[in-house]
């Protein structure tokens, strides 16, 4: 039984013979597979992990059933770390470095070549100016894909929504406005190097222009129609625009003039509201070239817009521009970098200047595009609380309602509508001390407290708990007085000084975009002011100080952009408005006020850029913050190493009431790079060997270092 097993266990001569034939064969039909393979075999994927230590191309195995989808842009599905995980082909090669066996792309999501190869690179470049992750910056960049949009768009003509001249889209753009570059036509005939700026746009040029606006109350010669002429000139030279405005608002003004401009169906909007299938949509118009120019709030810094023109953004200062997300990018260094590497114009424009762009127009990066405005065409500024209105009117005219702001406003309520810009929403969203002045602390937590209505018990902000009864640690008081006066208090007051007036309120939750030219009380905080038709007779700036005493750097700077941005709305001292300044500090004159009253936020700017210069702050100097539990803010400074000078950590409260570690980081402009890669490659380490705790690490936190 052995031999005869063992028999039909060895091969036989013939058996052997046939075997080595398969072999061979198998050995043929394998280099005939390869022969026939994909000519790029391997794709370089930036996979959607979030890990600073993975934040690198991986290299997978093209099969030969996706060689013609799976396309550098086009959206994968890989398996990394046990998992299927989403991702972006980044290109195609022919010779992989990894030595051993590559695991093969698990299926293409969408052949649509989503990333192109101009925002990936903007997208690597952005997360290395900012310490981030090249991830985070690509779901910033690329909204997340609709099916149904790919499906739709795709049984369109190419192009369909681009108006042909037998559409009467072309004819629609020629009749609607005057060619903006023709000298003294258009919003920027009012500037002197207004139609050259155009006239280099349309002719191919990459002017670069910082942009002081004159107010007026014209719809015709306003900021939007000037920004929608600005696109109207790139376009007509053959070339795409991308135009980013702070807010929803803006992007209505913005849209209604570029329709006005250049007709129906030539532009889209894209903001983070729309719903996945409109910003998909519209997203992949630009992608396909249906369309050249985009609208949009920071979302739309990104727009894959081909043959870039011009890149424009308004309103520097708003904080609305600096995504809340990592790696917390600016929609100036976004633009700025696409602008560079595209060979497109650059245009910042808005009513101030903030001490960034003020930087580049020193450095001769920036051209500045203004006109010397008069006196007469800006609204009458008035300084309420003088020494001649307490001559006139004593105590009263120190009031949170001053009596010079009284008579302006019952002056302009015979002609039109008021506007009453109130610093803080609520009721009074800040108390304090009647007897020290203190600001009014939470006994629990520390925090601000406040008054949410009329008869209703303080609470604090941070925490809700009420304070009941309140005991003053400075003086052990128990009264309490409004430190600043919320917008709904300032509503009643109002009301009660002049009854029988409509009293429109627009804020937070409840914003108006536009009101009439009856008469009206319209309260509005910072960033919400409705547009009046023909103006607002007067404007009301309350409670003044709240703003400039912020506890921020940027407190002068942001003041002034605020009060322009509602003087703006005020009808010129020539057309009977006025501007009247409340709750100013007497004790001296302020640079803030003294801007608004001569009209010159480049002074401001000039003058703040200085300061910092003076005390190495940012923009002078490159800084960084790192915000987190005291361990993991120590093991951060380690990892970075030399080369800095530090300031910390010291604790930082938090608005939930925790208390945190923070550390800035401080060196030259010039040594930024490097000491963002250092940053980066901290971050890696901690990721890399798992340390527990998180550090936020944000790069220029300008706004908010004090």
């Amino acid at each position: 039984m052995d031999d005869e097993r063992g028999a039909a266990q060895a091969p036989s001569e013939h058996q052997l013979a046939l075997l080595h034939a398969a072999a061979a064969t198998r050995r043929t039909t394998a280099r005939a597979t390869s022969d026939d393979g994909p000519e790029l075999p391997v794709a370089q994927v930036a996979v959607d992990v979030g890990l600073p230590h993975l934040d690198r191309p991986f290299e997978y195995a093209v099969p030969v059933d996706l060689d013609d989808t799976a396309l550098p842009g086009a959206r994968v599905k890989v398996r990394f770390a046990g998992k299927d995980v989403s991702g972006f082909v980044l290109a195609r090669v022919r010779e992989a470095e990894h030595v051993g066996k590559l695991t093969d792309i698990r299926r293409v999501v969408s052949p649509e070549a989503a990333l192109t190869p101009a925002i990936a690179r903007l997208c690597r470049e952005v997360a290395d100016r900012y310490a981030g992750t090249f991830s985070d910056v690509v779901r910033l960049a690329v909204p997340a894909r609709h099916a149904a949009a790919e499906k739709a768009l795709d049984a369109k003509v190419e192009g369909a929504d681009a108006p042909s001249p037998e559409s009467g889209g072309e004819e629609h753009a020629a009749s609607a406005a005057p060619d903006p570059t023709s000298p003294g036509t258009g919003a920027w005939g009012r500037y002197p190097a207004g139609p050259a700026f155009l006239h280099r746009l349309g002719a191919g040029g990459a002017p670069a222009a910082a942009w002081l606006a004159a107010p007026t109350t014209d719809p015709v010669l306003d900021w939007p129609t000037a920004m929608a002429q600005a696109a109207r000139a790139t376009l007509d030279g053959g070339r795409g625009a991308v135009l980013v405005v702070p807010d929803h608002r803006d992007v209505d003004r913005l849209d209604e003039a570029l329709t006005e401009q250049l007709g129906p169906g030539r532009h889209v909007r894209l903001t983070a509201s729309q719903g996945p299938q409109a910003r998909y949509t519209a997203f992949l118009k630009l992608l396909r070239g249906h369309v050249r120019c985009v609208v949009g709030t920071r979302a739309a810094a990104f727009a894959p817009v081909a043959d870039l023109g011009l890149v424009a953004w308004w309103d520097d200062g708003d904080d609305l521009l600096a995504e809340p997300r990592a790696p917390y990018p600016h929609v100036r260094e976004v633009l700025r970098l696409r602008a560079e590497h595209e060979g497109a114009g650059l245009l910042s424009g808005g009513f101030a200047r903030s001490v960034a762009i003020q930087q580049w127009v020193q450095q001769g990066a920036l051209q500045s595009v203004d006109l010397p405005v008069r006196r007469a065409a800006v609204p009458r500024v008035i300084v309420a609380g003088d020494e001649r209105d307490v001559e006139r009117s004593g105590a009263a005219a120190r009031a949170h309602l001053p009596s010079a702001a009284w008579r302006a406003a019952h002056e302009a309520l015979q002609h039109g509508p008021v506007l009453v810009q109130v610093p803080r929403r609520g009721y009074l969203p800040s108390l304090r001390c009647d007897t020290c002045r203190d600001p009014a602390r939470c006994a629990v937590c520390h925090g601000p407290l406040a008054l949410t209505g009329s008869g209703e018990t303080p609470v604090c902000r941070w925490c809700g708990v009420p304070a009941t009864p309140f005991d003053c640690p400075n003086c052990h008081s128990h009264r309490l007085r409004a430190g600043v006066v919320g917008a709904r208090r300032t509503a009643e007051e109002l009301g009660r000084a002049f009854p029988g007036v409509p009293v429109v309120r627009s804020g937070a939750g409840e914003v108006v975009a536009h009101v009439s030219s009856s008469p009206a009380l319209v309260i509005a905080t910072p960033g919400a002011e409705p547009v009046a038709a023909q103006g607002y007779r007067a404007t009301l700036l309350l409670d003044a100080w709240a703003l400039v005493d912020r506890p921020v750097l940027s407190a002068g700077e942001e003041t002034l952009r605020r009060w322009c941005t509602a003087a703006a709305l005020t009808r010129s001292q020539d057309d009977d408005g006025v501007v009247v300044v409340c709750g100013v500090r007497d004790d001296e004159p302020l640079p803030v006020v003294q801007a608004l009253v001569r009209w010159a936020p480049a002074w401001l700017a000039e003058r703040e850029l200085a300061e910092r210069e003076a005390l190495a702050l940012p923009p002078a100097v490159w800084m960084a913050g790192l915000t987190g539990d005291a361990p993991a803010v120590v093991s951060m400074d380690r990892g970075v190493g030399d080369g800095f000078e530090r300031i910390g950590p010291l604790a930082h409260p938090e608005r939930d009431g925790t208390v945190q570690e923070r550390l800035l980081l401080r060196t030259s402009l010039e040594d930024g790079p490097r000491a963002a890669a250092a940053l980066h490659a901290a971050r890696a380490g901690r990721s890399a060997r798992k340390e527990p705790g998180s550090v936020t690490v944000r790069v220029d936190p300008a706004g908010d270092l004090l």
